[in-house]
């Protein structure tokens, strides 16, 4: 298994966000997560790529602790060089893009790699090279993020996270900052991704793209999952009141 969430717990001051949450992914597997705006979606993505500290719980990694919980019921996590390992584990894909507006596209996708992992330019140039033509856009490798559409922007951003050879890839929302048309390049980036057994938990409010391209579904509201399932069980047989509330509103 990539990646195992035991009885996560997640609160910002009296607010408590995540609740007990568990899950994990297998190797090749893509996990949507589906709920509306506010069930702590996003947190649980941050927290699972160390943007976000946890309060309670265990993170685990390849089978190894990342996190877990101490005696006195604290959140305790690795020393900062065994994280750094932990951190070239996974890749995040944000809603903004987060692209360097100062960096041209090449340098956007080598600069992580070279000075983070110490690879070579020349290898680090050739991969950015390849995953932009898988992209379909290696002839805007010169060119600067603002100079590109915010459909081919989100696409060099997932290219960006790949060039660190993750094991597992998360997107927030990936879509959510584009218009209907960009949105149908950027899915079928990740329907290809997931084509190629790619390990990703995707964040996203597309229903029918999470139904054909999911090997699991789930559904949290108010920082808990309130159901998880195979794409079937999820959405044409669920079993919650409040799953069953939700879908009606993407059947209209």
């Amino acid at each position: 298994m990539i990646l195992e969430m035991k009885n996560i717990s997640k609160r910002f001051d009296k607010l408590h966000v995540l609740k007990d949450i568990s899950f994990g992914v297998d190797s090749g597997e893509v996990v949507s997560i589906i709920g509306p705006s506010g069930s702590g979606k996003s947190t649980l993505l941050r927290c699972a790529t160390f943007l976000e500290t946890i309060d309670g719980g265990e993170i685990i990694y390849m089978g190894k602790k990342a996190a877990h919980t101490d005696a006195d019921g604290n959140a305790v996590y690795v020393s900062p060089k065994e994280m750094r390992e932990f951190r070239t584990y996974c890749g995040l894909v944000f809603q903004q893009f987060n692209l360097f507006p100062h960096y041209s596209i090449l340098k956007n996708l080598t600069d992580a790699p070279i000075h983070v992992q110490h690879r070579s330019r020349e290898e680090a140039e050739m991969t950015a090279m390849e995953l932009l033509g898988k992209m379909g856009i290696a002839d805007k490798a010169k060119a600067y993020p603002f100079q590109l559409s915010g459909g081919q922007q989100q696409r060099v951003a997932i290219a960006r996270a790949l060039a660190m050879k993750p094991e597992i890839l998360f997107f927030d929302e990936p879509t959510s900052a584009l218009d209907p048309e960009l949105t149908g390049e950027v899915l079928k980036v990740i329907r290809q991704l997931a084509e190629e057994k790619m390990t990703m938990v995707v964040v996203t409010h597309e229903m029918p793209f999470a139904k054909a391209v999911s090997n699991r579904v789930l559904f949290m509201d108010g920082g808990v999952v309130v159901e998880q399932g195979s794409p079937e069980e999820v959405f044409d047989n669920p079993k919650e009141e409040r799953t069953k509330q939700f879908l009606r509103v993407f059947e209209r």
